[in-house]
């Protein structure tokens, strides 16, 4: 018989199994990365937390299975003055930046920047966290994309609150120009109209959307992003 016995190192570091999740990391670390790196993310000011967190999501979907349209990451980056373009779409497969444009938040969430964010019906703020998107439809904001929210207590009521993507005239350059900073939305991700369509049709039927935010309320209850 022949005796297989751990080195005492790893034994004392919480043995194979916490080793196994330690190389884990740090792979899925270095792939934040080269990712960031190689998307340039830096240069269209996407910070590389909220891409981290973006593609920890994606992940996490992904393994059950859940999304249809696997090539595809949006992010609104709602750290950012509603001034900057903080809505990003990815593309995995190309490796590019496929839009990075201007995104409304809710009337309640804050001025130009959004600071308070909300679950509950009609309180006009944007939800962070992981959405999928779903089907479209024309409602009285045009062409629209219903969302929904994937975290329990955190954005699972978007479909009860009506939160969807869509296009307005007060988000963009051109509303910006008469403006301080873009309008806000009843809670809705409200994109550039002149753009919404193109945007939609790319991330529609089954892609991860991320709102994110920097809030530790957020960050410290999500079971996505502490899974």
């Amino acid at each position: 018989m022949v005796a297989f016995v751990l080195p005492v190192s790893t034994l004392r570091a919480g043995g194979p199994v916490k080793a196994k999740s330690s190389a884990k990391a740090l792979a899925f670390a270095a792939e934040v990365t080269n990712l960031y790196q190689e998307f340039d993310l830096k240069e269209v000011g996407l910070s590389k937390k909220a891409f981290e967190y973006a593609l920890k999501g994606y992940y996490y979907l992904l393994d059950r299975r859940w999304l249809n349209k696997t090539n595809i990451i949006s992010i609104c980056d709602m750290s950012q003055s509603s001034r900057s373009k903080r809505f990003y779409v990815l593309d995995l497969d190309q490796r590019k930046v496929l839009v990075n444009t201007y995104v409304a938040h809710g009337r309640n969430s804050g001025q130009e920047f959004a600071r308070s964010f909300s679950n509950s019906t009609s309180s006009h703020k944007s939800s962070l966290g992981f959405f999928i998107t779903q089907g479209t439809y024309f409602g009285n904001n045009g062409f629209s994309l219903r969302i929904r929210g994937m975290e329990r207590g955190i954005n699972d009521k978007a479909g009860s609150r009506n939160i969807v993507v869509h296009g307005s005239q007060y988000v963009g350059p051109d509303f910006l120009e008469m403006n301080q900073f873009c309008g806000r939305s009843y809670g809705c991700p409200a994109v550039p109209a002149d753009e919404s369509e193109t945007i939609i049709d790319l991330i529609k039927e089954g892609s991860v959307l991320f709102i994110y935010h920097p809030t530790k309320k957020y960050t410290a209850r999500s079971k996505i992003l502490n899974s």
